[in-house]
């Protein structure tokens, strides 16, 4: 509209003459131009340069169209154009974020914790099988089972090397991970040679020859059995002492750090899912707020009660926020499904397994060396606290107290009184079928204890058949109630592994194409209709 215009144009534009038409009006007090007036007057700042003019007149151009109804017109389409970008963006990089922390704790961190802990049991059921190759040289109903013992001590060994393996692909990045591995590669290497050493010396004792009920001759000259046998327990203390001492504490914190990095991963995922969905709600609302500012513009300027593009662009706008708060909200929701409630379960209940592999080695070394039975028993007693504490009670005591604590539970579920891993795993009673699973898993623990108690009173009145019982897998023997206890301990954990990996497989599903695709999509759509609700406005003007 020219007439605009014009009195912004004759208002901006200074005349050029002005400042020599004041310098030279008479009456104005400045002195005759000559040589003193010259040095006093004042230096005039230097002319603007082209750039600055440029930037100044773009300025005052914007300024002056935004003053005009076409140039509103103009300001609000693109502000609308420029909101829906950013909100765009911001759904993109919170799906993006959240969908990155899901594929690190199902893809790399979980695998690390597992792969840890199958390598902790994996050792302790090797150092379990050299013991047991230790009870049977001494005993020759026992003979017969010690090729199955190296079988599963090759067994576990091979285990523990692709537990191992998948370890250090899982750990690539985590320098204190793959520190702890190296270090326990460098340790396991010297326990396989005292183990060796404990194998060779044990030898004499099984190819020797004997009366039934006594050790057999020890066939290199001048080796008596008994020598042979004090030999072979040296070793095995040596080999025993590095895997409890050095080699299992240094798996438990490679666990540790790489649970620590699952939490980190956990963290940072939910803050992502929590901060993406409010800054897209205020994006939303930013948005909105612009259509909506627009959409009253136009109504009130041309007489007009509804935009249909307008309308229909807020539309989008407001689902697009709010379907993507409720999605990051379910992403949220499966990220605490697979870290809190599967995985909480499965790391409690792996390491039950883990310090339970320990706990039945330690059976085996009470009776393999009879000098150490009483450190061995501790032992036992300390890792028996750790799978399911219930106060400082003696050894004897520890399965009734336990039982006594589990009868409470069963009368109300709500009642736990026993801590440890399991504790920790029925204080995360998640998803169906999980609670069968685990009352079981603790019944046969209470059948393992038991056994235990049995195990320890013969051996005080018969060590050969306390060692019998100790190895033996048939129904109603220690080993049989060990093995049954551990496949109910599994039985929990593939409840759990089935529902963290539907878990995550839900929230990467649930993130697909949110990270550019929907919301690009949205995005294009909106900017479309706001130009469609501007254009007819414009064409107005032409």
């Amino acid at each position: 509209m020219p007439g605009l215009a014009s009195p912004l144009t004759a208002a901006g534009a200074p005349s050029a003459d002005a400042p020599s038409a004041a310098s030279s009006s008479p009456g104005s007090g400045s002195p005759a131009p000559g040589p003193a007036a010259a040095t006093t007057r004042p230096a005039s700042p230097p002319p603007p340069g082209p750039v600055g003019d440029h930037v100044r007149l773009a300025i005052a151009g914007l300024a002056g169209s935004l003053r005009t109804t076409p140039g509103l017109i103009r300001g609000f389409a693109a502000a609308g154009m420029a909101a829906a970008v950013i909100l765009a963006a911001v759904i993109a990089v919170a799906f993006s974020s959240v969908s990155g922390g899901l594929s690190a704790i199902g893809g790399t961190d979980a695998p690390q914790v597992t792969a840890a802990t199958g390598l902790y049991f994996s050792l302790s059921d090797m150092d379990a099988q050299v013991g047991n190759v230790l009870l049977a040289g001494t005993d020759p109903a026992l003979a017969a089972d010690r090729p199955s013992y190296l079988a599963s001590y090759a067994s576990d060994r091979q285990t523990a090397y692709t537990d191992l393996q998948q370890a250090a692909v899982a750990a690539a990045g985590n320098v204190p991970a793959e520190r702890q591995l190296q270090s326990v590669l460098v340790n396991v290497a010297k326990y396989q040679g005292l183990a060796a050493d404990v194998l060779l010396a044990d030898e004499p004792a099984v190819t020797g020859t004997a009366a039934a009920g006594t050790a057999p001759a020890d066939p290199r000259p001048g080796v008596a059995a008994s020598t042979a046998q004090a030999e072979a327990v040296g070793y095995y203390r040596q080999a025993t002492d590095l895997m409890r001492d050095s080699i299992l504490p240094q798996v438990n914190s490679l666990t540790t750090v790489s649970t620590a990095k699952l939490d980190d991963s956990y963290t940072a995922g939910r803050s992502d899912a929590t901060t993406g969905a409010v800054t897209a709600v205020v994006a939303g609302v930013l948005l909105i707020a612009v259509l909506i500012a627009f959409q009253l513009f136009l109504s009130q300027r041309f007489r007009r009660i509804i935009s249909p593009a307008l309308a229909a662009a807020t539309v989008v706008a407001v689902a697009l926020a709010l379907f993507t708060a409720g999605r990051l909200n379910a992403e949220g929701s499966h990220l605490t499904v697979a870290k809190q409630d599967a995985f909480g379960s499965i790391v409690a209940l792996s390491q039950a397994r883990a310090v339970s592999y320990a706990a039945n080695a330690d059976e085996t070394r009470y009776l393999a060396d009879p000098g150490r039975a009483a450190m061995y028993q501790q032992s036992f007693r300390t890792e028996s606290q750790e799978l399911a504490s219930v106060g400082n009670v003696p050894l004897a005591q520890y399965e009734p107290t336990l039982a006594a604590d589990f009868a409470a539970y069963q009368a109300n579920n709500a009642d736990i009184r026993f801590g440890g891993y399991l504790g920790a795993e029925f204080r995360n009673i998640t998803f169906p079928g999980e609670r069968a699973a685990a009352v079981a898993a603790l019944k046969a623990y209470l059948s393992y204890e038991k056994d235990d108690h049995v195990l320890r009173t013969l051996a005080a009145a018969n060590p050969k058949a306390a060692a019998q019982y100790d190895t033996s897998e048939a129904t109603g023997q220690s080993d049989w109630a060990f093995y049954q206890y551990d496949n109910a301990l599994v039985a929990v954990i593939s409840i759990n592994q089935r529902a963290f990996t539907a878990a995550v497989a839900a929230g990467q599903g649930g993130a697909s194409g949110w990270n550019g695709l929907i919301p690009g999509g949205c995005a294009l759509l909106i900017i479309v209709l706001v130009l469609l609700g501007a254009r007819p406005r414009l064409a107005e003007y032409r």
